[in-house]
């Protein structure tokens, strides 16, 4: 008999009977790309399917079962918890804190004025210094944000776009400073402005200006910090902006495919910079659609650079990359619920094969996260990492009939996707009609509805509610850092040569007005001491500023 006909007569019979007596407590049950869930899975959803009959091994194309052939048996992820805000000396104190209590990488958040070039005494700036991530206007507060951590021996993220060729200038000025050559730096600047034009909202510069910067990163990261990953193209801030799994997957990919394309255009060669290319995920509650994602991603990435761009090299094709769990599914209700929430979707990227991973603290729904929060959330990653077992093999839920399907229809279902933005003529020109935002808007619409209806449950939201007070301790950045970091940005002025600083900001503007590389030139006025909000209005008076239709 076979797997269908047995299937066809299990649920005529077994289930028939089982559902006479309790009814199935959904009418439907879908991921929340809409990919339905079947009862139970078999082989038979597995066979002859398109994607999966050659799954591989680990650590070989189309990397479907992992980038590395032993993962964590070797090294477990790099736990790499998000962290900033008021001012650079309070941010280091939290590295500090955070590298004492098992941290084995940095990652840094910027404040809103730094995220969009603007020092941290322009009038747009008041009310915002410090509040969402740390103040970094000049060098000195970059010296300050990383004093006394080595970094020739850590590796940071850097989460910043518009002005990624500065904070990239600044972390290799302070590395100099410790003696550190720029040759062995590790890390990654997340410098994906495309996104930031779909989800998120933080670019300065029109997208074509903005994607020659960015490519500009890569030649310049090739030749000065070629350890560095000089872009982490990112769909985390797509997905917490309201995309499914599948549109996470499909508008990340189709941004990766225009900037390769626009790295090529500019002269480089694909196998001298794709496999320094990075990626940064989200990580959701729905436990399996989650790690299935992840598997898809790696494969179809794999199978784009193969055959779009004739990648040679395998570690070209390799898809590596970040995860952060889910900030959007924090609730201020119940905010103990979160640490749980928190648990499932660390594991979830684990079981992904994630090749590093920030776990959110249990009180992000409300505030900034105190130290007890964030300790609580690096300990998770610890929990996952040393008493779960789950790091002891590779790929343990290969073969899975349920997990291999669904790779199989998420990789269908993005390829759809990117064939829809090719057929528009690419992530530039979809983005500039408007197409991938919208489509995220529905998506968001449609899940918010669910939730109304309680058609999707949200513990503690819309089910299983109780009368509580808000958290007797939360973290708040007080006004006095404002008028801190304004005195000491004052001082920095003070104590610099002007002449040579309005030399090197001429050298930016010619640089952008013509082909040069911007990036050279923009280390230069780093090091001249120039501020970021100045080197970032030097680049404003030569390609404008943008503005959403």
């Amino acid at each position: 008999m076979s797997l269908d006909s047995a299937r066809a007569r299990w649920e005529k019979t077994t289930l028939a009977a089982s559902l006479a007596k309790v009814p199935e407590r959904k009418a439907r049950f879908t991921t929340s790309s809409g990919i339905e869930v079947r009862r139970v899975y078999t082989p038979a959803d597995v066979a002859g399917a398109e994607y999966s009959s050659d799954l591989g091994w680990p650590g070989e194309p189309p990397f479907t079962r992992g980038v590395q052939p032993t993962m964590y048996r070797s090294r477990t992820w790099t736990m790499r918890q998000y962290a900033g805000y008021a001012t650079a000396q309070e941010t280091n104190a939290r590295y500090r804190y955070l590298l004492g209590h098992g941290q084995t990488g940095l990652s840094v958040a910027f404040d809103l004025p730094t995220q969009i070039g603007y020092d941290s005494d322009h009038p747009l700036a008041r009310g915002e210094v410090g509040k969402v991530g740390v103040a970094v206007s000049s060098l000195d507060d970059a010296e300050t944000l990383f004093g006394g951590i080595p970094l020739g021996g850590v590796s940071t993220s850097m989460t910043i776009n518009a002005t990624a060729a500065v904070l990239l200038g600044m972390y290799a000025a302070v590395a100099r400073g410790q003696g550190v050559r720029t040759e062995d730096l590790q890390g990654t600047v997340q410098n994906d402005i495309l996104k930031e034009y779909v989800a998120r909202g933080t670019y300065i510069y029109p997208p074509r200006a903005s994607m020659r910067v960015v490519t500009d990163i890569f030649a310049f990261c090739r030749e000065r910090m070629p350890r560095f990953n000089p872009i982490s193209i990112s769909g985390y801030h797509i997905r917490e902006a309201g995309a499914t799994a599948v549109q996470e997957v499909a508008f990340t990919l189709a941004n990766g495919i225009a900037y390769v394309s626009a790295a090529l255009a500019a002269g480089l060669s694909v196998d001298d910079f794709a496999g320094r290319l990075s990626f940064f995920f989200n990580s959701h509650s729905n436990f399996l659609e989650e790690i299935a994602k992840f598997r898809a991603a790696r494969r179809l990435w794999a199978r784009i650079m193969r055959e779009r761009f004739n990648a040679a090299k395998p570690e070209s094709a390799m898809l590596r990359f970040h995860t952060q769990t889910a900030g959007c599914t924090l609730t201020a209700q119940q905010p103990e619920n979160n640490v749980v929430r928190v648990a499932f979707q660390a594991l979830a990227a684990v079981l992904g094969g994630t090749q590093s991973l920030h776990t959110n603290s249990r009180d992000e729904a409300l505030a900034l996260p105190t130290e007890e929060s964030v300790r609580i959330a690096l300990r998770t990653q610890q929990l996952v990492a040393h008493e779960t077992g789950v790091a002891d093999t590779v790929d343990p839920l290969a073969g899975s009939y349920c997990v291999e399907a669904m790779t199989d229809e998420i990789e269908r279902r993005a390829r759809e996707y990117i064939d829809k933005i090719d057929g528009m003529g690419g992530a530039v020109a979809a983005i500039e009609a408007g197409y991938m935002q919208a489509e995220i808007a529905d998506s968001a619409y449609r899940h918010q509805r669910e939730v109304e209806s309680r058609e999707r449950v949200i513990v503690g939201v819309n089910d299983f509610k109780v009368s509580e007070k808000p958290p007797r301790r939360l973290l708040r950045v007080k006004p006095e850092v404002e008028r801190r970091q304004l005195r000491q940005l004052a001082s920095f002025r003070r104590k610099r040569d002007e002449g040579a600083v309005a030399a090197a900001l001429s050298g930016v503007k010619k640089a952008a007005s013509g082909e040069e590389n911007v990036v050279f030139p923009i280390v230069e006025a780093v090091e001249a001491r120039a501020t970021l909000g100045e080197i970032s209005d030097a680049l404003r008076d030569v390609f404008g500023e943008y503005e959403a239709r």
